[in-house]
């Protein structure tokens, strides 16, 4: 027969079960169960980087229509930046004597033969502005490259004209055929470029491009006005000319 069992070691006995019991309650509370584990283990774990999305360029269409390198740069900057402020915008190429006007979204609208300043140049003669025409010398009759805030206006003659450059009275409008001798519609229509340049700075057009395109979309409205350099670079008259492609291709 097996010998008694005291009292004292059933009472140790019953202490070291109720403990064990204890133990394994409070494991249970603190430790969640193994998927719950995981699950944790998951969310602090560090993630792998991402290649976020790039946003591709926004560029100008010019909708099949002959330009020049300079125009298709100065376009894509424009519509991708934003730089021509949601408005119409009319990029003026003095080496072709041409002009491209812009709806806000970068689609070509029209594009134009025009007339430009007889003398070569990017500046703009200081007073110039205030001077007689008559009184202008021809070294001073530039069309002035850069950025320009254009609005409808009128002028001396009176006459409907797109003011670009006010204080130097340079501004967009029909072309004058008040002197035979100088033949400006005949200039307009011929495929040359050299014979362009006639005016005294201001940016004469057809008389159905203006009354028909330009003033339809300034009369009510001011637009950007870009008119690139003939002798200056390019970058150094619009300084925050960028490559749309390229800007974008660097964001990835």
């Amino acid at each position: 027969m097996p010998a008694d069992r005291s009292p004292q070691r059933d009472d140790a006995l019953a202490g070291l079960k109720y403990g064990l019991l204890m133990g394994c309650a409070v494991l249970a509370l603190v430790l969640p169960p193994a998927g719950m584990r995981q699950m944790a283990v998951a969310a602090i774990a560090p993630q792998a980087p991402t290649t976020q999305a790039t946003q591709a360029p926004r560029l100008a269409d010019l909708r099949g229509e002959e330009a020049s390198e300079a125009v298709r740069r100065v376009a894509d900057w424009a519509t991708d930046s934003g730089d021509h402020q949601g408005l119409h915008f009319v990029i003026l190429d003095k080496r072709n004597a041409k002009v491209f006007l812009f709806r806000p979204d970068g689609s070509l609208l029209a594009a134009t033969p025009v007339l430009l300043g007889s003398a070569p140049g990017d500046h703009t003669v200081e007073g110039v502005g205030g001077k007689p025409i008559h009184a202008v010398l021809p070294e001073e009759r530039t069309t002035p490259a850069g950025r320009f805030i254009a609005q409808a206006g009128r002028n001396t003659t009176p006459e409907d004209v797109v003011w670009v450059d006010y204080n130097a009275a340079v501004s967009m409008h029909r072309v004058r055929a008040t002197d035979p001798r100088e033949r400006r519609l005949e200039r307009l229509a011929s495929p040359s470029v050299e014979d362009n340049r006639i005016s005294y700075g201001c940016i004469n057009m057809p008389v159905a491009f203006f009354e028909n395109q330009l003033w339809p979309v300034f009369q009510h409205s001011r637009g950007i006005v870009y008119v690139l350099p003939e002798q200056l670079p390019l970058q150094q008259v619009f300084a925050r000319l960028y490559d749309p492609a390229e800007r974008h291709a660097g964001l990835r």
